[in-house]
């Protein structure tokens, strides 16, 4: 395994007049791990909509080890539509494509969507899927971190720190560096409604490519953004300051002073104050802890090769009448899936991809709602 090296100082940054209107903030070397300048790094503060950079982390997973394909289409439950704003607005029953929801936490932060995932990807319970980000977090080093719900809507047991987050986030650029582009799209188009981008660094400060933005009332505004210049990758994080202008003015001189000391030989100043040296173990992505989340999956593998689902319905005699439905047209036995959320999907499992592909082209040419999942 990959080690990651950070040398905390244990308060470093000088005093500004801003210095009171935030809790935390950090900036590290990613190529090598090491922090270079730190305040507060180890104290807990309330995630935010950072959270969902651990959902995004076991959906990166996901699609990594086949669990989940781009295209594939995720059921949206009654929970995920009742989600607090800031959403997309979905409507329960309907479906969203796994890229759209990718893009929708990393530029629009939507907490309707986050909770697709969890669901869709946990056997339809946010809960379990919250405590899988817990374990896993643990797995790569987060030391300080408990999660409770995939999105980072206010609990009060939601917990995480500057330091354990830009660990996060550089697991996610380490493990998953085909998914890193996802973090610095500056706006994106959905359903004829365009969403900006609440990183104010991407397109502003030089290299700036991502990362993420968090707001709650208790958390106030959260920033991770990254940035490369003269071949170096610097990682920063700013926790709960008071606003946005705040949060984006403390990143920027953060990575300022930052390449200033690479420029300077790369030698932290530190206020005598002794170092400490941590050194966190990232996990592979064959992590025994990231694949029970495999085999915990509802997807076709636990009941073999490749499958069709013919939508998700509210009640189980919906749902038994488009099984009818399936076996009377195409011959073919499918079975009810709870999600555990109020829906009952209709799959048929355990076909090859090409039988798979006929059965939803049949099923399209008679007017029925369908899809491939893997």
């Amino acid at each position: 395994m990959r080690k990651f090296l950070f040398v905390l100082p244990a308060l470093f940054f000088c005093a500004t007049a801003t210095a009171a209107n935030y809790r935390a903030a950090l900036v590290a070397d990613m190529d090598t791990g090491r922090v270079l300048i730190a305040e507060n790094a180890n104290d807990a503060n309330y995630p935010a909509s950072l959270t969902k950079i651990m959902t995004l982390y076991l959906t990166f997973d996901a699609l990594e080890h086949g669990r989940l394909h781009l295209d594939d289409y995720l059921i949206v439950s009654n929970a995920a539509a009742a989600a607090a704003p800031v959403k997309l607005g979905l409507v329960a029953g309907s479906k969203i494509r796994v890229e759209d929801a990718i893009i929708a936490l990393a530029v629009h932060s939507a907490n309707d969507v986050a909770r697709v995932l969890a669901e869709n990807l946990k056997g339809g319970k946010e809960g379990t899927f919250a405590s899988l980000m817990t374990r896993v977090a643990r797995e790569i080093g987060l030391s300080r971190t408990n999660f409770e719900n995939s999105s980072g809507l206010p609990d009060d047991d939601q917990l995480s720190t500057a330091r354990d987050i830009a660990l996060l986030s550089m697991a996610v650029y380490r493990h998953f560096p085909a998914y890193w582009k996802y973090f610095g799209i500056r706006s994106w188009t959905y359903n004829g409604k365009t969403y900006t981008n609440g990183n104010r660094l991407l397109g502003t400060y030089p290299g700036c490519d991502g990362m993420k933005t968090g707001y709650t009332n208790k958390s106030k505004y959260s920033l991770v953004a990254t940035a490369t210049q003269n071949g170096h990758r610097l990682i920063s994080v700013v926790l709960g300051a008071e606003n946005k202008d705040i949060r984006a003015d403390v990143s920027t001189r953060m990575l300022n002073r930052g390449f200033e000391i690479l420029r300077n030989g790369g030698h932290p100043v530190v206020k005598h104050t002794p170092v400490q040296t941590v050194t966190a173990t990232p996990a592979p992505t064959s992590s025994p802890i990231v694949q029970k989340y495999a085999t915990d999956a509802p997807h076709a593998a636990s009941r073999g090769g490749v499958g069709v689902q013919f939508g998700a319905f509210s009640s189980t005699d919906s749902a038994n009448s488009m099984l009818a439905r399936i076996k009377n047209l195409f011959g073919v036995n499918g079975y009810i899936e709870p999600t555990g959320t109020g829906l009952y999907r209709v799959r048929v499992a355990g076909l090859t991809e090409s039988a798979a592909q006929d059965l939803r082209n049949r099923a399209s040419g008679t007017g029925i709602d369908c899809y491939v999942f893997h």
